[in-house]
């Protein structure tokens, strides 16, 4: 399996809501590089730039984000265990998101060096468009 990663521009902001919250009304779907809402039966999680984020709105800010490059065939096995398990190694924590096309490594921003030097080891590593 030979990945390309691709960092992504600009800070990320995770946010934890409760689950009978709405989609606040300040997030735009189309900020870059992403925004992910997930809602479960215990929560409402929100990904989404920094800089998006109202003042004032708790949030762990300060994440930066890896793209796997391409689709990613629902057939494929593997390919987050072979991210993680060399960050794990390192001692990195990561968040991760998976979309129905491909899936997204979040580190934090303090890590990001070591995690971009971590990943060169087994992959390519792409710049920001």
């Amino acid at each position: 399996m030979s990945l390309v990663l691709r960092l992504l521009h600009g800070e990320l902001a995770i946010l934890h809501l409760p689950t009978d919250a709405a989609i606040p009304a300040w997030l735009s779907l189309s900020a870059r590089p992403l925004v992910s809402v997930t809602h479960t039966s215990d929560e409402l999680s929100i990904v989404c730039p920094s800089s998006e984020v109202p003042v004032g709105i708790p949030c762990e800010a300060g994440w930066r984000a890896f793209g796997v490059e391409g689709k990613q065939d629902f057939s494929a096995v593997g390919i987050l265990s072979s991210i993680l398990s060399p960050l794990a190694t390192a001692g990195i924590s990561i968040f991760s998101i998976s979309t129905f096309d491909t899936d997204y490594i979040l580190v934090r921003a303090d890590v990001l060096e070591k995690a971009t030097t971590v990943l060169r080891q087994h992959f390519q590593v792409l710049k920001p468009q």
